[in-house]
């Protein structure tokens, strides 16, 4: 059978049309998926802008189909649906954005920075650290260790925590002893709990070895030393906050003058609580003085004349109170009704505030109880700030 040339010379430009047709379809189809890309993406950034997160997520879900291998849009969408608090659609997306292959390194540890943050924001705390620990030698290291600090503070493992904090304080993000210090009095707490007092003793002492300047482990020390009876001891370990810890003297100075009176030590006590208030008067250093005077003279008119003394100083209701409570009113018949009057007035004076958050609370803490800050309530009341 002879081949005919002819059906060559027809077929060749047919093919030629029909390639040059299905290039043009594709090129079309193309720069319209281009063109709706951006067009999505200008409307969710438009609609974020105008803080309709709703209308934004449903723009940028769009931009994603027309563009899915776009890892700048998954990563607004997922950083949309954790502050919505749809964590488990921003897991999705990032978990989705971690399988891709071609994924670029930066990108990778981008995405893995954003799914340790949905897990934390999502309360799953076992997923979080673990998503965390996954960002060592990363530029997002400091940032997930501050993290995981937050959660082993927030669980109370006091180890662990100790140990992610002397690495950043290692890698020179700031100075952690305070923090350490306080670690270590968490612990201490707990064995003090369970009967071990000899372990909570030397783990307090290694506190003020480890940061000598921090007034809890001195406190709590002497605390555990007066319930074990010591009582000198305790009473040293409370008058060696006036060089390490000044300030904190307020938060001692009732239980310093306890303790020296049951040693023995009341006029050594004394002159140190006189000292401490002529250098920075304070309503609870003048409660301790009051008390101490009282003791040491039999009478309770010279005592009180503390708290005149401090009105003549600063101007305190609380003080007032006190010692109006010992006075003899000229009609004294209605004394019970203007006490009660006066201490439900000054209830909320001898509080303690959060210097953070501005959470107060009856009790002096260590850590706010509502923002978790670290020695943010001042050891002064309410009235004296």
């Amino acid at each position: 059978m002879d081949f005919d040339l002819s059906w060559i010379l027809l077929g060749l430009p047919l093919a030629f049309v029909l390639g040059w047709v299905a290039s043009r379809f594709d090129l079309r189809q193309l720069r319209i998926e281009n063109r709706q890309a951006p067009k999505a993406y200008f409307k969710g950034l438009n609609f974020l802008l105008n803080e309709q997160q709703d209308q934004a997520i449903d723009a940028f879900i769009e931009a994603v189909q027309n563009d899915p291998d776009t890892s700048e849009l998954h990563f607004a969408l997922g950083n949309l649906f954790r502050r919505r608090g749809e964590y488990e659609r921003a897991v999705r997306v990032h978990e989705h954005l971690l399988s891709r292959g071609d994924l670029s390194v930066a990108d990778r540890q981008r995405a893995q920075h954003a799914l340790a943050l949905d897990f934390l924001k999502a309360g799953l705390l076992d997923r979080a650290e673990e998503a965390l620990r996954k960002l060592d030698d990363t530029p997002f290291e400091s940032q997930a260790r501050l993290a995981l600090l937050a959660i082993y503070e927030r669980s109370r493992e006091w180890p662990q925590a100790a140990e992610v904090a002397r690495k950043l304080e290692a890698s020179g993000e700031a100075s952690f002893a305070g923090r350490l210090a306080h670690y270590l009095c968490e612990e201490a707490a707990t064995h003090t709990t369970s009967g071990d007092l000899a372990a909570a003793q030397r783990l307090l002492e290694q506190a003020i070895h480890d940061a000598p300047q921090a007034a809890r482990p001195r406190i709590q020390l002497a605390g555990l030393l007066r319930a074990q009876g010591q009582d000198t001891a305790a009473l040293a370990a409370m008058a060696a906050l006036t060089d390490a810890a000044p300030a904190a003297l307020p938060l001692v100075a009732v239980m310093l003058a306890q303790t020296a009176q049951a040693c023995g030590q009341a006029p050594q006590a004394l002159e140190l609580l006189r000292a401490s208030y002529e250098q920075d008067p304070s309503l609870d250093v003048i409660e301790a003085i009051v008390s101490l005077e009282t003791a040491t003279s039999g009478d309770a008119r010279t005592g009180r004349d503390g708290y005149i003394r401090h009105l003549e100083r600063e101007p305190s209701l609380i003080a007032a109170a006190r010692w109006i409570a010992g006075e003899k009113l000229e009609h004294d018949q209605f004394h019970p009704q203007v006490q009660r009057a006066l201490d439900h007035a000054v209830k909320p004076l001898s509080r303690y505030r959060c210097a953070a958050c501005g959470f107060e609370a009856k009790d002096h803490f260590w850590q706010c109880p509502g923002c978790q800050a670290w020695d943010s309530y001042p050891p002064r009341r309410v009235e004296e700030l």
